[in-house]
This record gives structure tokens, sequence and C-alpha cells, in this order.
């Protein structure tokens, strides 16, 4: 059988456009032209003598073939890269303090820290998860260099913004729906009202973080502007009680729909009132960041951009 020999660059082609969802993106994103891009995919498949895209609508999605490929090409970028930073970065020593909001503290977290301690064992790393308040307090106090939090409106005079995610309704996943105790939303998810047409609504219970908070301001004003009456049923200082609370069918809580637990769910309902995105940012406490910080800084913005293709699915 023909041995394969992959070229990397082409793979990280391929994986950019898939999880850019559009090739033409993919383009801008690497500083290549469309036709460049168009030429390496021709390339690719022209080893493995199959196709691994093919045309769906508009846009292009993955073939069994390609499918099979991406998850091979994900490992192999992802070990080249830390074979490059490993090398460059074998000198590198002190430490470095990271924040990072709730939302990311259980997954992306792990996979930054565990990253940055395989390739850059000398540096001592601190973290902390907190709410976006603690972490700007944090920041500006000196004691984190970098913080991965919501933008609450606050300036941002050393920030890289990192995405805009649409905030969605949040409700129990199981037999409780979302808030059965005011019939906002019927099992089946599709919104009915608890009273009769004519009469009064029922106040719609929401979960909330403690306030101030970024994600209640924005449910509680969309409420507001659509006229639909609402009451905060269950507060908590830590979004692990939130998600409990939600799951336990006390009421609905608006979030980014990161790192959701099996026990909810994003909720599709006519009844409920469109929503705002929300910025996310990466703050550093300078403009300027000592050698371990900046790395630091880069390998949280790889991370991200892994993560971020599948939250916007």
């Amino acid at each position: 059988m023909r041995r394969i020999t992959f070229d990397l660059d082409v793979l990280r082609t391929f994986v950019t456009g898939v999880d850019m969802g559009s090739f033409a993106k993919a383009a801008d994103r690497l500083g290549r032209s469309t036709s460049a891009v168009s030429a390496q995919l021709k390339k690719l498949e022209d080893q493995l003598g199959t196709p691994v895209l093919r045309k769906e609508g508009r846009g292009m999605v993955t073939t069994p073939a390609g499918e099979s490929l991406l998850g091979y090409a994900r490992r192999l970028l992802e070990l080249n890269d830390e074979a490059a930073s490993a090398v460059r970065g074998a000198d590198l020593a002190g430490s470095v303090r990271l924040g990072m909001a709730q939302d990311f503290g259980e997954h992306v977290l792990t996979e930054v820290l565990g990253s940055f301690a395989r390739v850059h064992p000398r540096v001592r790393i601190e973290a902390r998860v907190a709410r976006n308040l603690e972490l700007m307090d944090e920041l500006h106090g000196g004691r984190l260099d970098l913080a991965l939090a919501w933008d609450g409106g606050e300036t941002a005079l050393h920030a890289v913004e990192v995405a805009r995610l649409p905030l969605r309704w949040i409700g129990a996943a199981g037999i409780a729906g979302a808030a059965p105790d005011c019939g906002w939303l019927a099992l089946d998810g599709r919104a009915r009202e608890a009273a009769a047409p004519d009469g009064p609504r029922e106040p719609l219970p929401l979960v909330s973080m403690d306030a101030p908070c970024i994600m209640r301001n924005a449910a509680t004003a969309a409420l507001d502007r659509a006229g639909i009456p609402w009451r905060i049923a269950f507060t908590s200082p830590s979004l692990g009680g939130v998600w409990a609370a939600v799951a336990a069918g006390l009421g609905v809580t608006v979030r980014a729909g990161i790192g959701l637990p099996p026990s909810l769910r994003v909720l599709e309902s006519p009844s409920l009132p469109s929503l705002p995105s929300v910025g996310l940012r990466l703050h550093r406490r300078s403009a300027q960041l000592d050698a371990p910080a900046q790395r630091l800084q880069e390998i949280v913005l790889q991370a991200m951009a892994a993560h971020l293709p599948r939250i916007h699915g």
C-alpha cells in the first residue's frame, strides 16, 4: 500500500475551514487566497484518492472519509503545535496568573492548564475561576496577568476581543420542562401561556446569579421590552447553583450555552423574546506582557478557537 505523508499546512487549512464553516473565511484567517485554499484541498483529496468534502446547499460539509480524517488532523496539528511550543519555550521560567469566568472553568481551563504545563514545566501557573466583577478587580489590582471574561461594558484598555456569542434561554432537559409551575413551556418545548388569552399571564420564573449579573440584566431587559412579566425564583453566587436550580425545574436562565450539563437544554420558544449577543474578551494587566504571560495568552486563544465553533454550533 502506498504510504501517504500528510502536509500539516494542508491539514491546518482543512481543519480551519471545517471549524469556521467556510473555506472563504478560512482563507482570510490563514492569510491565503481562496484559490490557494482550493488547491490545497484538491491536493489532499488527490493524496487520499477520495473526496473529503461535498456540497450541501451553499456550503461544504465533510464526507465520511473527511469526518474520519478530521479527528486525526486535529491530533496531528495539536502535537505539532505542542512540539513547536516546547522547543521555543524550553528555557521559559517564572510565574503567571490567569483568571476565567465560571462558564469556562470546567472544560477550557483544564485544557489550558494541561497544555501550558506540558510545554512550560518550569513556569508556575496560578489560576482563579470567579465572576466577572471579581476578575476585573483582581486584574486592576495587579493580582492577575490575564482574565478571560464577559464584556460587561467596562473600559478595556488592554484586551483582546475573542468573540461575540449569542445569549440563549436555558431550561431543564427532562420532564420538568423549563418552568412547570407557571406553564410557560409545554413538555415538547412549544410555548403556551398559563392563563386564558384574555387573562393576566403568570410571571416567568428566572434563575440567575446574584446581582450584578450581565446575563440577568439581559434577560430582564428582553422580557420588559416584550411586556412579559417575570420574577426572580432563585439566585446563586455560583454557576453550578444556577445549573442545579434550572435542572430542578425552578425556572429558566440566560447564558451563552457553554458547558451545559446533560440535564439542561437550549430552549427554542416563540413566547420567549430574542436576546442580544455578549462579548468575550481576554483582558491583560498591561499592554506589554512578559514571556510567560504572552505564551499563556497564545494557548488560551488557541483553546478558545477550538471551542468556539462547537459553541456556535
